[in-house]
């Protein structure tokens, strides 16, 4: 059976060291397949010959396509070293073949860098990042201040139902996952403690270690962690989702200052229940410690607790709880910028969140380390 007339094909004459290709047919999109096959088979028609001539007399049809992929043979051709050009062209079929001409991509050259260049363009950048970040929370806190001397000096703005809510969600029931956290940390640390120093002979110190070290650090710092990945992104989420919605400047337009009714509530009920929250973990981790401590030592709870007596101070146990506030203020400032800063869209919000979260267990661990160069100092 004979090919229909309307596909693609081409036969090729030799005359010595130059090829002739009569092309046939329709050479459209519409033969899409055939298309492709005759043009991928018209490379190797000019075999080892020097020049070849493609005949475009025997074309009943020519589209862009097949403009484009005939050219694409012909400069494959060259490329090659086959002399390829094309005879019997019609006007239209030349402005085609001129207009939808194959050209090659080639990829963009990677601009010439110099290295401490680029590194001090980063570190510019970066130090510019963290300039517009202490902007963004000294004027944070400057609001912040200014609208809790508001609420000072007129009790009636105060919201104590929006606040006893938010305490409720943030120590009341954080209380379990606080405790239980904290409990294990303490079994853990009083484990290792008693495993290395056993060693020396000086296992009953791990009671020691373990008090000084849970009620100086570890309990507010893994408290405020909690709080920071707990509260601090339901916080976020939630004005975020007010701001998406458009709600934060639906009270701006009623006259409602969204500092006075979304920040401080959720301020207040931070800096209120971290503290508590603290004290629960410090007493978690302290048991924790006094179990392990009769498991693997044989120290009863008694000889623990009188143990402890000694080792700690109220002093100890107010170096802790004295960090808790600041640390609450920290979270809520971080979390209530990010919040704010949400846009339009889901991905911003999921963004804004994850941001919250991380910059607020670094400042917190960052504000740590500046209160034990503190406490040191002053030898606390």
């Amino acid at each position: 059976m004979s090919k229909p007339p309307n596909l693609p094909e081409f036969s090729v004459e030799t005359d010595g060291n130059e090829v002739r290709v009569l092309l046939r047919g329709a050479w459209t999109i519409s033969a899409s397949r055939a298309l492709e096959e005759a043009a991928q088979n018209l490379v190797g028609a000019a075999g080892s010959a020097r020049s070849a001539r493609i005949d475009f007399t025997g074309v009943s049809r020519l589209d862009t396509a097949g403009a484009w992929l005939i050219d694409k043979a012909r400069q494959k051709m060259a490329a090659a070293g086959v002399a390829a050009d094309f005879d019997g062209v019609g006007p239209e079929d030349a402005i085609l073949l001129r207009e939808a001409a194959f050209r090659p991509f080639e990829a963009d050259k990677a601009p010439r860098s110099n290295p401490l260049m680029d590194m001090l363009v980063a570190l510019g950048v970066w130090s510019g990042w963290i300039g517009r970040q202490i902007y963004g929370g000294v004027s944070f806190l400057g609001e912040l201040a200014f609208t809790a001397l508001k609420v000072l000096v007129r009790p009636k703005a105060m919201r104590p139902t929006s606040m006893v809510f938010h305490l409720e969600n943030f120590a009341l029931r954080a209380v379990p996952i606080i405790a239980t956290m904290n409990f294990l940390v303490g079994c853990i640390v009083a484990q290792q403690g008693i495993f290395q120093l056993r060693r020396f002979g000086a296992s009953t110190y791990a009671t020691d270690m373990l008090g000084i070290l849970v009620l100086r650090e570890m309990g507010v710092l893994l408290t405020s962690i909690m709080v920071a990945g707990r509260s601090g992104s339901a916080i976020t989420a939630e004005l975020g989702s007010m701001k998406m919605r458009e709600e934060i400047d639906a009270l701006k337009v009623m006259g409602v200052s969204p500092m006075e009714v979304l920040v401080m509530p959720r301020m207040m009920a931070l800096i209120i229940a971290l503290p508590l929250l603290t004290v629960i973990g410090d007493f978690s981790a302290l048991f924790g410690g006094m179990v392990t401590s009769y498991l693997y030592n044989g120290v009863s709870p008694q000889v623990f607790a009188e143990r402890l007596q000694y080792a700690i101070g109220m002093h100890t146990f107010l170096a802790g709880l004295i960090k808790a506030p600041f640390m609450a203020m920290v979270i809520g400032m971080i979390a209530t910028i990010e919040g704010f800063r949400v846009e339009g869209s889901a991905e911003s919000l999921g963004r804004r969140v994850t941001a919250s979260v991380v910059n607020s267990i670094f400042m917190v661990i960052f504000l740590d380390g500046l209160f034990a160069i503190f406490f040191a100092a002053i030898r606390y």
